[in-house]
């Protein structure tokens, strides 16, 4: 039992692998490489390093001596200098030219927006896993009628498949602002202290060409294709802002899915999955509680409450650059990442065993299904002689009767009865169960699921198809 206070998004929550991605010892050993790649660029254009000092800080790179830096930086305040300082330490004779012409955020900003684009990759690949795990749900039960919903009032007849491609939908736009995400990410690269590249300028004489092949040499070093052309200080803060509206629209849709689910599976028509020995409630041992739908909306929630934070931060931002963005985002970067790296786990783990159950979804769809009916039965009496105003008051009056059978006595519905029973209506009871048929109701909703599958959600998955197929992490 620990005797101080941990975070649940790394103890309970999220997993090794984003846990990881945003470990101390990634980020140091990320500003090595930053270092090793400047020193390289440096040596290729002409200024005096030599390979021996490369070598020495190749052969140290994921070698941190961390009680070096740690007292180093308990002496000079400062993370960077105290990381350089102990890099030094390692490597006596490349000390003089670690860091050179650089400021702190050329290590700190770099690597950030690096670890930043990994932990995106690492969303990605869950993202497409749940879009596989509803793909396949999707087009199992496209064809099974179930009650559609407005205001969540009876409303006409959808298909099971077809609301979970509601589900499908949302993540599939979440997936289109990845894409373009990863496609507009760049690197701080090498500006100096106001993002002018003085200090690299005065560094090469004067060209300005070797400081242009610098950057660029640096941003391919590190395996990136592009750099922020115009910055201050550090990278535009907005960048953080679209990486945390990213998140919170993942959120937002694995928080409708679990809210839907949660109705769901208080209708009895569809589940998450529940272990044989799973306990439901301390109290109710006959309840299955939908934990993990609610656990999705609990850190879904969580994550929207974090966008703000980046807006204002990019938002008052001082000129070139000012500190008062440094904590909020050691912050919320990771969390909000580490919140959805969880969500996405419990996404998976949900979608691969949803259960679902067709008498239950019948029996509440043969409840409603005689009143959506009614316009129908009312144009085949029409067609067989009848008089369309005394019919249709006669259904308006039936329905009245029948909706206080149900709402007031708990019976079954009876319209259909009284309608049959009235022979002003010259309807048999096969014509009527033969209109009754629930998947005369559904429209082109098992066709909409397929067009849409085949059309946008294929191409996706079969672009990303070494992804698919991941085990969900959970550890409560």
């Amino acid at each position: 039992m620990k005797e101080v206070y941990e975070n649940p998004l790394i103890s309970r929550y999220a997993t090794k692998k984003m846990a990881e991605n945003f470990s101390d010892d990634k980020k140091f050993k990320t500003w090595r490489k930053l270092w090793i790649a400047l020193a390289k660029a440096e040596k290729e254009l002409g200024l005096n390093i030599t390979d021996e000092q490369v070598q020495e800080l190749e052969k140290y790179k994921d070698d941190i001596n961390y009680d070096v830096a740690v007292e180093r930086e308990k002496e000079v305040r400062h993370d960077v200098m105290a990381h350089v300082y102990a890099y030094g330490v390692q490597c006596p004779k490349a000390k003089g030219i670690i860091h050179l012409g650089a400021t702190s955020c050329y290590v700190g900003d770099n690597a950030d927006i690096i670890i930043y684009n990994d932990a995106i990759d690492i969303v990605l690949e869950k993202l497409v896993c749940v879009m596989d795990n509803l793909k396949r749900f999707a087009l199992e039960y496209m064809d099974m009628p179930t009650l559609g919903f407005t205001h969540f009032q009876p409303a006409q007849l959808t298909t099971v498949g077809k609301r979970a491609s509601l589900w499908l939908q949302d993540l599939a736009l979440d997936y289109e602002e990845i894409i373009d995400l990863k496609r507009t990410i760049r690197l701080r690269g090498l500006k100096g202290t106001t993002g002018t590249q003085a200090s690299y300028l005065k560094l090469f004489d004067g060209d300005h060409s070797r400081v242009k092949e610098l950057e660029k040499k640096i941003c391919e070093k590190i395996g990136f294709n592009e750099v922020y052309s115009i910055t201050g200080q550090t990278y535009p803060r907005k960048l953080d802002s679209r990486i945390i509206n990213l998140l919170s629209s993942i959120s937002q849709s694995a928080y409708k899915f679990s809210n839907d689910l949660r109705l769901l599976q208080n209708l009895k028509e569809i589940e998450e999955p529940f272990n044989k020995s799973q306990i439901g409630s301390s109290a109710m041992a006959y309840k299955r509680n939908p934990m993990r739908s609610e656990r999705i909306s609990a850190l879904s929630r969580y994550v929207l409450s974090l966008a703000s934070s980046p807006a204002i931060t990019s938002s008052t931002q001082w000129f070139e650059r000012t500190l008062d963005d440094s904590a909020n985002k050691r912050l919320v970067m990771p969390q909000g990442f580490l919140a959805v790296d969880a969500i996405l786990n419990i996404y998976i783990n949900v979608t691969r065993g949803l259960v679902v159950y067709p008498k239950m979804i019948e029996k509440r769809i043969m409840s409603e299904l005689p009143f959506m009916a009614t316009e129908n039965i009312l144009m085949h009496c029409v067609k067989n002689g009848g008089d369309r105003q005394e019919l249709h008051e006669l259904i308006r009056e039936y329905s009245m009767k029948a909706g206080e059978q149900v709402k007031v006595y708990g019976k079954d519905n009876n319209l259909i009865s009284l309608i049959i029973e009235d022979n002003r209506f010259s309807i048999t009871s096969e014509e009527i169960e033969d209109m009754l048929k629930p998947k005369n109701f559904v429209g082109r909703a098992p066709e909409q699921v397929a067009e849409f599958i085949e059309k946008e959600i294929d191409p996706i998955l079969s672009r990303h198809e070494e992804l698919l197929g991941v085990e969900a992490e959970m550890k409560v």
